[in-house]
């Protein structure tokens, strides 16, 4: 059998990404049919604009076109929501804003990632820099435990937030990122500033709540889960401190003005939004990160 990526699958594919079926599912869904796993994944990765729309949820997958009637081992999957998203309609080079036009540099389907160039200007990184840099203090991490805040030996960094809205400056960046990615002002947690020196690092994580954690229901009262993620890059170090995407073999650098935007529909790895802050090797990284909720952000 030597299947190819054919209008029926396409259309299948289509159905079920608007159902709402984990990109995992689907794909296991194929394989456990007998389609090879890149065409899958190539098929895959043609149709998850989809799942930006509206899905439902508890239906069953049809079976597979051409599979003989075989359907996956995995019958229902979880409902997707809304997600922050940048419009890549018709392949932009750049992306004109209210108050400053953003070069599109690269974009994955599967994660959802967008390359940004230009986001911020150098002076916005600077003022930045300066405006955080009285305030900064060993980075804490969310304790899944209880919901609080803890230190943890994977992130290095030191970092304080400001409070949305804080000043005009940051006041005009977030204006900037919500029209960016179709997200209300208010449902972003405040900008958090972080500073690497050499050594530092954010290894590998998720920057969802864990649904199976303990404390993700007391985190979530603030505003639901995290959809959405801005990474803007303040400084430039001289060497390593890239943002990896370890699943897809990613590694962005940094580069001043510029910025990285991945969103997650849901909170599971089939997001495939495994993601870290790599060791800086020489000078040090300043990077601001926005962080975006379902709900107004409390």
């Amino acid at each position: 059998m030597n299947p190819g990526i054919t209008p029926e699958l396409r259309s299948w594919l289509v159905e079920q990404a608007s159902a709402g079926f984990q990109p995992e599912a689907i794909v296991e869904a194929m394989t456990s049919a007998g389609w090879p796993a890149d065409v899958a994944m190539q098929a895959l990765e043609q149709t998850l604009r989809e799942l930006l729309e509206a899905r439902s949820a508890g239906q069953a997958l049809r079976p597979l076109p051409g599979s003989g009637g075989a359907t996956p081992r995995r019958e229902a999957a979880a409902r997707g929501v809304p997600v922050p998203a940048i419009d890549l309609e018709g392949s932009p080079r750049e992306i004109r804003l209210a108050d400053r036009t953003v070069q599109v540099i690269a974009a994955l389907n599967l994660p959802r990632v967008v390359v940004l160039g230009g986001l911020l200007s150098h002076q916005e990184c600077d003022a930045l820099i300066e405006a955080a840099r009285p305030r900064m203090s060993r980075s804490l991490t969310v304790q899944t435990q209880t919901g609080g805040e803890e230190a943890n030996p994977d992130r290095t960094s030191n970092g304080m937030f400001f409070a949305r809205g804080e000043s005009e400056l940051v006041s005009r960046i977030e204006a900037r990122i919500a029209q960016l990615v179709n997200w209300p002002v208010q449902n972003g947690e405040g900008i958090q500033v972080l500073n690497y020196p050499v050594g530092a690092e954010y290894k590998a994580h998720y920057d969802y709540f864990d649904p199976a954690e303990p404390g993700t229901p007391t985190i979530l009262k603030r505003g639901g889960q995290r959809v959405g993620t801005v990474v803007m890059y303040l400084n430039e170090p001289e060497r390593g401190g890239g943002t990896s995407f370890p699943d897809v073999g990613l590694e962005v650098a940094p580069q001043r003005g510029n910025a990285v935007f991945f969103s997650y529909d849901q909170p599971t790895p089939a997001s495939r939004t495994l993601h870290g802050g790599a060791p800086v090797i020489a000078g040090e990284k300043w990077v601001a990160t926005k962080w975006l909720r379902e709900r107004e952000f409390q």
